[in-house]
């Protein structure tokens, strides 16, 4: 069945499908800019949320696999920064499969709305990875370290910071050349929302009470950080997995590891598992999938690779259309 026959016709964003290098579906649909009707391209840059994790964790792994630093060493070994109740042993390791422990600027166990984080703090003061400290460093461990998975988006800060603190260089310009040069993914950046470059889509947010849209701006942070907020096109993250599986960003083996599962449970099976810097689901019966996502106002993002059959899919909305909706459907078509 074709593809683009079963996507729901008010999903608004670009859908991109490809297998073994042949694209099965490639689809742009709603506004980039809605006021002036500018439509969605393929060559959108979209805001991606969360899903940027997994560009930090080839980071990790690329200064782990160049001994520059080790699965087993600790936060307070590699940041020669104030700590306070953080346990200072917290490693590597702890960080990247979600197991820290440290405490969690936006814990989604008790937080609705990621843009209630800026209430009291403008969001517009978020423009590198040690802006973010002040929203948690003061706060208490979650639990003791290595205790539990509890996904964290602090433990991606401080692996972004420890980036920066053994390279010398803004995490952002580390990826820069050592991910997306590599892969060719001229698109992709970490771009500041007043200055956003041409061909971004802006991100709408509804609003009941105007039965209208307002934009994202005042809703996440002005730049992403280790925690998320890459913009990406659907072509660049073809590209990312297609270098990451050959080897060209971390050895075969890492690339292995970083898709098995290291920590979670399982509890539920369409979430699953997690890796390094990327969700796993259980397939009893070959390969298991793997997948990393994001959501944030007006932003939805899912990217899943199944390696029994070769197939990549991108799927992203900028209006936070329902993204694991449609990935459902293609899993239906075509798993």
């Amino acid at each position: 069945m074709n593809i683009k026959e079963m996507i729901d016709s008010s999903f608004r964003g670009n859908i991109y499908v490809v297998q073994d290098g042949k694209i099965l579906c490639e689809s742009a649909t709603g506004f980039a800019d809605l006021p002036n009707e500018v439509p969605n391209s393929i060559e959108t840059k979209f805001a991606s949320a969360s899903a940027g994790k997994v560009f930090v964790a080839v980071g990790i792994l690329q200064l782990i696999e160049r001994e520059k630093i080790k699965f087993d060493d600790t936060l307070g070994a590699l940041l020669d920064i104030p700590l306070n109740n953080i346990d200072r042993d917290v490693t590597v390791r702890q960080l990247l499969n979600h197991t820290s422990g440290v405490p969690d600027y936006f814990d989604e166990s008790v937080m609705d709305e990621y843009e209630e984080l800026w209430a009291d703090y403008p969001n517009y003061k978020i423009r590198h990875n040690s802006d973010l400290l002040s929203l948690f460093i003061n706060k208490p461990m979650m639990y003791p370290k290595g205790e539990k998975f509890q996904y964290n988006n602090s433990g991606y800060v401080l692996l972004a910071m420890i980036i920066e603190k053994v390279t010398g260089m803004c995490f952002d310009q580390y990826l820069k050349k050592n991910v997306f040069d590599v892969c060719g993914m001229k698109s992709t950046g970490y771009y500041e929302l007043d200055r956003l470059p041409a061909k971004c889509a802006n991100n709408y947010i509804y609003c009941n009470d105007t039965d209208g849209y307002r934009t994202n701006i005042f809703s996440v942070d002005v730049k992403g950080n280790g925690a998320g907020g890459a913009f990406i096109t659907v072509k660049d993250i073809v590209s990312f997995w297609t270098d990451l599986l050959k080897g060209n960003l971390i050895s075969k083996a890492f690339v292995s590891d970083m898709l098995s599962k290291q920590s979670g449970d399982g509890s539920d099976p369409e979430e699953g598992y997690y890796g390094y810097g990327v969700w796993i689901i259980d397939n009893p019966n070959g390969e298991d999938f793997a997948y990393f996502q994001g959501i944030d106002p007006g932003v939805s993002f899912m990217s899943e690779y199944n390696p029994n059959n070769g197939l990549i899919s991108v799927l992203v909305s900028n209006y936070g259309d329902n993204v694991w909706r449609e990935m459902r459907k293609i899993r239906d078509i075509l798993y």
